[in-house]
């Protein structure tokens, strides 16, 4: 099985996302900062629903985070995961705040965050796969009170769980934060373990590693790469489970 990660920016590069995945050909594809619109696509924003039909993946779960007018429409903003197999159980939990239906950028808190939950089976097994926006903070990566809390709120979780573990997402964290390192007693940390030195592209200034793709410690997970398509500010992450 092979799984994808990639925060998409808002979708403002649906055409090098499709062809990222036409190359690609994953499994599961794991979305952060996507959107849906009501009616019909805009002329500017692939959203990832049609991103999902136009590359062959039939199941998607959606979790928007707010809901926002776009051009006399509401546009719906949040996490995605996309999959070529039917998922067995869908779950979301918010981490931070709850879902806001009418957001106001200049007046409400962008930091509303959402888990995703789905299970899939492999090799005859259920596989928990778990998709997450982390908190952001403006001045740095290495998070405070607030990434701690919300991180041990995703660990605790986990415990929770019978079988396999894949997490992914953009944490919004350094590898070496005292928040993500809540997973490492419990989940291997692929983007750490292979030495990838930025998971960001030459579309933005910032060079920090911040999204991640971890597993449990017994599940064989192999050809981890961090890809160096432009289709976002964020690099692609893909793994294989074998």
């Amino acid at each position: 099985m092979k799984i994808l990660q990639l925060n998409i920016w808002g979708g403002k590069l649906g055409k090098q996302i499709i062809e990222l995945l036409e190359r690609e050909r994953p499994d599961v594809v794991c979305f952060q900062e996507a959107v849906e619109l009501e009616g019909e696509r805009t002329f500017f924003i692939t959203t990832a629903k049609e991103i999902a039909s136009l590359t062959g993946m039939q199941f998607t779960f959606f979790t928007p985070s707010f809901a926002f007018n776009l051009m006399n429409r509401k546009a719906y903003w949040g996490n995605i995961i996309l999959s070529k197999s039917a998922f067995s159980n869908t779950n979301a939990v918010f981490t931070r705040g709850e879902f806001c239906d009418n957001f106001d950028f200049l007046e409400d808190d962008y930091n509303m965050r959402n888990l995703q939950h789905v299970v899939v089976e492999h090799n005859g097994k259920k596989l928990n796969i778990l998709n997450h926006h982390g908190h952001h903070i403006h001045q740095h990566k290495m998070g405070d009170a607030e990434t701690l809390r919300q991180c041990g709120v995703i660990a605790d979780y986990i415990k929770t769980l019978e079988g396999d573990v894949v997490l992914t997402g953009d944490f919004n964290l350094a590898p070496e934060s005292e928040s993500l390192a809540l997973f490492d007693a419990v989940l291997v940390n692929h983007a750490t373990e292979s030495g990838a030195t930025t998971t960001r592209t030459p579309l933005t200034h910032k060079t920090e590693v911040c999204d991640y793709i971890f597993t449990s410690k017994g599940l064989t997970a192999t050809g981890f790469k961090v890809l160096p398509d432009i289709a976002s500010d964020h690099a692609a992450l893909v793994m294989e489970i074998v």
